[in-house]
């Protein structure tokens, strides 16, 4: 334990073989007066890919996991709004790049993680922003063009992305992967949104059997599931007053989030603080979920 004390370094296998194993770890962290658990949240040195970078949650993600030290990549299709949100990253004292993808498009997704790991070097962290909702019509009459297009997004788009993202994490034997779903994956709505409930759901399954299968990789696997946060996506909740009033009625809190509501729990799990945890779901609902 020379030197700075650097979780990532830790051979939990050893230390998790007996109580007598962690005491010993436990004690020669107080000896040398380098307990580290300040450090369990810092991600100096690492590359996280943050798709819909640019976005309303993905700017302040960004602008969070920069500020925690790590180099920051911003994906999405708009070159103009990610070089703006790149720009801030700097300007706030952050290090990062973008790459224009469509998380839809195999292709586009192969090249951009290509073109991290060459940049980079590493691939530590994904959180998929990149999503869409079209709440045009009721369920008997939502148009399939609509549904493809959210179906493609919120859920092949994630797929395509934490597939090509894990394979470098196999590699590597460590990663950190946070999906976004919603408490829509768990509680319908009645306000024409089939496709988004049925995506973000989907999310859910997918996190949950990926962490199952990468578990062995030492690669964790987590989602977060907000409810209404105040971005250009849910711009239309608000000015809904029948829509608004049901939605905001339930929240405990009283009050819509925020993106700063968001990024605690993405540092949390995006850290070595959430190291032994992995296929959970965490709900950011400001108590929505906590009555019937």
């Amino acid at each position: 334990m020379a030197g700075e004390f650097d979780w990532s370094k830790v051979d939990w296998q050893k230390i998790s073989e007996s109580y007598e194993a962690y005491r010993d770890f436990l004690m020669e962290r107080i000896k040398r007066k380098q307990l580290g658990y300040r450090k369990l949240f810092d991600l100096t040195g690492r590359v996280a890919i943050i798709t819909g970078g640019a976005g309303g949650l993905g700017l302040p993600t960004a602008l969070a996991l920069s500020d925690f030290g790590a180099k920051v990549v911003l994906v999405g299709r708009d070159v103009g709004k990610l070089a703006e949100a790149v720009n801030l990253v700097k300007e706030a004292g952050g290090d990062g790049m973008y790459v224009q993808a469509d998380v839809t498009k195999e292709g586009d997704v192969k090249k951009m993680v290509q073109h991290v790991v060459d940049t980079y070097g590493r691939i530590d962290i994904l959180v998929t922003f990149a999503g869409i909702n079209i709440p045009s019509h009721p369920a008997e009459e939502y148009p399939l063009e609509n549904w493809h297009k959210v179906i493609e997004t919120n859920v092949t788009g994630v797929f395509l992305t934490c597939r090509e993202v894990g394979k470098v994490m196999i590699k590597q034997r460590r990663g950190k992967i946070i999906n976004v779903a919603s408490v829509r994956a768990f509680f319908g709505l009645p306000g024409n949104y089939v496709a988004y409930c049925t995506s973000k759901s989907a999310v859910v399954g997918l996190t949950r059997q990926l962490a199952v299968e990468w578990a062995k990789y030492n690669i964790q696997v987590n989602a977060i599931a907000p409810t209404v946060i105040l971005t250009p996506l849910t711009a239309h909740i608000p000015r809904n007053p029948q829509l608004s009033q049901l939605m905001k009625s339930r929240i405990l809190l009283g009050r819509w989030a925020v993106p700063d509501d968001v990024v605690g729990a993405i540092i949390y799990f995006a850290s070595d603080a959430s190291n032994f945890v992995t296929g959970q779901v965490l709900l950011i609902d400001g108590g929505v979920t906590s009555w019937a």
